[in-house]
């Protein structure tokens, strides 16, 4: 009950949400980058965050291109949130590939896997899958993109771009929280690469957020300025962008939380995880089936999720024992 009555409270009241939300990573607030300043020297600089304003569009051993979504200036930084270059692409790739010269770094090869986060979140909040998936021999990716300031084709697009970056790598793999799942379906129905074998949808609002349809529009009005228009589109209405969107043509599987029988949060039909509803990430199609009682956020750093996940991503199931459940396509 105690569980039921957080629920509920969160998202009668969005501003105690979004708490919530951002409590366990840094805050969306401006970077300095944010107004490039064309003489300032390119020093080593430690970034402030301002993770919801930019995108990554390159990746290369731990070192990423981003765009500013309001600028649309670039910037080149390490694995630590360093800022070693910024400015435009061209000149961002310039000091990328001094880096590679001077650091005599390798080209990428192998398997890898992207960390796809979902709204209001960062690749922060997809941390804790990193080293299972690299003690098991896949080279990671944690992808970040401005999840409140685009669409779902914007966000994809995005996406793209950073898997066309991955030159080297021989074959691909997403693991995908929340609104992610839908980044990466949107993505896949839009693009195509080889490399992309499997996909794992972790508490994702395939068929639309219930919640979504309760603070939808000009009914709330905080709810559609902190969510942006991907928020929007995460409705369960019957011809909104969703029901549009092609079952995935790669092997994909479905884990989702919740607490039988009636959910985490009364505002919700059925059983739910506090955020989405256990029917909603159910998509027709899926290779396998896991079910956690685990609440939404807290899925990411579950230990079963993390062991599932790399077993689907080797095996093609979520189970060491015992046979697959799919979920048949209706």
């Amino acid at each position: 009950m105690p569980h039921r009555c957080f629920a509920g409270i969160v998202w009668v009241m969005p501003a105690i949400f979004v708490v919530t939300l951002l409590a366990e990573e840094e805050s969306p607030k401006t970077d300095e980058d944010q107004t490039p300043v064309a003489a300032a020297p390119n020093l080593p600089t430690k970034t402030l965050g301002g993770r919801e304003f930019w995108g990554d569009v390159a990746h290369f051993h731990g070192w990423r291109i981003q765009r500013n979504v309001l600028t649309k200036h670039y910037r080149l930084i390490d694995g630590d949130d360093v800022r070693h270059a910024w400015g435009t692409r061209e000149q961002c790739q310039a000091k990328l590939d001094e880096i590679k010269r001077e650091r005599k770094l390798p080209r990428m090869s192998g398997e890898g896997v992207l960390l796809v986060h979902g709204i209001i979140r960062s690749s922060k909040s997809m941390a804790a899958y990193r080293p299972p998936l690299e003690r098991a021999g896949f080279q990671v990716f944690p992808f970040d993109y401005p999840s409140t300031r685009v669409d779902l084709d914007t966000a994809a697009e995005y996406l793209h771009e950073v898997i066309e970056s991955l030159d080297g790598i021989e074959r691909l793999h997403i693991v995908a929280h929340s609104m992610g799942g839908v980044v990466a379906r949107t993505y896949r129905a839009r693009h195509h690469d080889e490399r992309l074998t499997r996909l794992v949808l972790v508490g994702s609002p395939q068929k639309g957020a219930e919640l979504a349809d309760l603070m939808r529009g000009n009914a709330n009005l905080v709810f559609k300025t902190i969510f942006g228009p991907a928020g929007q589109q995460l409705v369960t209405d019957s011809g909104g962008f969703l029901k549009k969107l092609p079952t995935p043509d790669i092997d994909f599987a479905v884990i989702a939380g919740g607490h039988p029988p009636s959910g985490f949060n009364p505002l919700i039909p059925g059983d739910d995880d506090g955020i989405v509803s256990l029917e909603s990430t159910r998509l027709p199609g899926a290779a396998d089936f896991l079910f956690v009682e685990e609440l939404h956020l807290a899925l990411n750093r579950n230990e079963t999720v993390h062991k599932a996940t790399v077993r689907f991503l080797q095996t093609g199931k979520f189970r060491e024992a015992g046979d697959p459940q799919p979920i048949p396509r209706e």
